[in-house]
């Protein structure tokens, strides 16, 4: 059958930038097609800086790299330095990257690559807000019949927000764009706040990454000892929620997740709640099912996959 092809459409961000580590770490699993990266923890000069320098650390040199949007659809940009630090990936040196990045718009790369797919075939897989996704749809709504599935970081129920009282930053950041891909008609993952935050990067867990040894596992537990001090101070846990990787944690091995079929729709309109993900999960209203509403998750398998994948990158 082989590799699952996948798009990654991400703003790295630590999180996002130790999903793109777990994936690049499985290729039997998983066939990086392309990364794209989008304005969010950080602006867009910074964020295809980052992504492109995991590929180097990676030594995955081979993976193209696409700059997208720089805005959100409707709203002006928001970016969250105060938590990943003024480089995005805090916690790492900076350094000028080898891994080129391309000249085409990662919105164009998007649409060009599902026009050349079998029906079917692609996995896109968003960890940061939704834009050049939504500008993709937007364009050409075609390009759908070529998507399996949507695995995305965004989202909240039980826990609220963690950039507003009830939206979380990716769908805060562009909750237009979160819309139409909620609403696009394929079969959507959602990992929300409920479920990453159950995965804390604990002292013990970072320590047991940095064991590893090799220069991924000391990147990630560098980004991650330097990540975890908002989230440690703001929520009185032992360490901060790992929420980007959970995507490519549920493509490897789903049956770490427990999910449950809902409706959700993000309010667009409301100064108040903006972003705010509305998830149906005791189906209380007749509104069709458009996610699969992830709500628990084994963290400590989670992270016993993410060693164990961390570990490649010495061999």
């Amino acid at each position: 059958m082989g590799p699952r092809k996948i798009i990654i459409d991400c703003d790295p961000g630590q999180d996002d930038a130790v999903a793109l580590f777990l994936a690049l770490a499985a290729p039997d699993e998983l066939d990086v097609l392309g990364i794209t990266t989008v304005a969010g923890n950080v602006p867009l000069e910074l964020t295809q800086r980052n992504a492109r320098m995991m590929c180097d650390i990676a030594g995955r040199t081979d993976v193209p790299v696409y700059a997208g949007c720089k805005e959100p659809l409707v709203l002006n940009a928001i970016t969250a330095e105060y938590i990943h630090g003024a480089t995005g990936i805090d916690g790492v040196d900076v350094f000028e990257p080898e891994t080129p990045l391309q000249d085409e718009h990662a919105v164009d790369f998007i649409i060009e690559t599902l026009r050349a797919a079998e029906e079917g075939t692609v996995t896109l897989v968003p960890t940061g807000p939704m834009t050049n996704i939504a500008a993709a749809i937007n364009r050409d709504p075609s390009v759908l019949d070529a998507v399996d599935r949507i695995v995305s970081m965004g989202g909240a129920m039980r826990e609220g927000g963690n950039r507003s009282p009830s939206a979380e930053f990716n769908v805060l950041v562009d909750p237009h764009a979160a819309e139409i891909v909620y609403q696009c008609g394929k079969p959507v993952t959602a990992m929300g706040l409920d479920v990453t935050h159950q995965v804390l990067s604990t002292r013990e867990r970072v320590g047991r990454i940095r064991e590893v040894g090799n220069a991924v596992a000391t990147a990630t537990a560098d980004m991650l000892s330097f990540f975890h001090r908002y989230d440690t101070k703001k929520y009185g846990s032992e360490g901060a929620p790992l929420h980007d990787p959970c995507t490519v944690a549920w493509l490897l091995c789903p049956g770490l997740f427990a999910s449950k079929a809902c409706n959700l729709s993000v309010e667009t309109q409301s100064e108040l709640t903006m972003g705010h993900t509305a998830v149906d999960f005791w189906h209380v209203t007749d509104r069709p099912h458009n996610v699969e509403w992830a709500y628990e998750v084994d963290a400590d398998g989670f992270y016993e996959l993410l060693v164990e994948k961390l570990a490649v990158f010495g061999d």
